[in-house]
């Protein structure tokens, strides 16, 4: 990337419920700086930002006397936005991008395409409703909420597993993966990845 050309993006969003600051950078080598009042989250961004060859700093604080709700779909609506706001007209991308990650006993599949076209896709059963004081339903939301806010077609499938915990994080490491590929340079393409001319 050129000084000019450098994909990255910080937001800040306060509402009532929720104080978060988050810093992207698309090209970056992993590193993350998670804080937030939701640890098992915290474990999936770190999964998510490692997996992706993101950097990625997050600083939020919710109403977690409420529930953990307000807090994960608010990271989920902010970090969409800075992937969105990172990515810029997206020349050159390659657009598409299905992974598989496997963890132990369970296997995850996402599907990605930058497609400026919002619709998310959740295929999952999972054994138990918590991980630990994490409701699981979060993921759903998190991901939706991401998705939306991206701008982006991502269908998510948890093929199997029986531990909640590695099925999990099977998903948010194959979504950094699939982002990562998805969001590269491809030399080949002129402009961006579309018959339309713009995405």
């Amino acid at each position: 990337m050129t000084a000019q050309n450098i994909r990255e993006a910080s937001i800040v969003r306060t509402t009532k419920e929720t104080d978060i600051k988050l810093s992207l950078a698309v090209d970056g080598a992993g590193e993350a700086n998670i804080t937030t009042d939701v640890p098992f989250l915290n474990h999936m961004l770190n999964a998510f930002t490692k997996h992706g060859h993101f950097n990625l700093t997050v600083d939020a604080k919710g109403d977690i006397e409420i529930d953990d709700h307000h807090t994960v779909e608010d990271i989920g609506i902010v970090l969409g936005q800075a992937l969105l706001q990172a990515l810029g007209d997206k020349s050159g991308i390659k657009r598409c991008a299905s992974v598989f990650v496997p963890m132990d006993e369970a296997l995850a599949q996402v599907i990605v395409d930058i497609s400026n076209r919002p619709h998310f896709e959740y295929r999952a059963e999972y054994p138990s409703a918590q991980v630990g004081s994490f409701a699981v339903d979060l993921v759903h939301e998190f991901l939706w909420k991401f998705a939306l806010e991206a701008r982006i077609t991502l269908h998510v499938i948890v093929h199997y597993g029986s531990n909640t915990h590695h099925m999990i994080e099977a998903v948010f490491k194959a979504l950094g993966r699939a982002l990562d590929e998805a969001t590269s340079i491809d030399p080949r393409v002129q402009g961006v990845p579309s018959t339309k001319g713009v995405l």
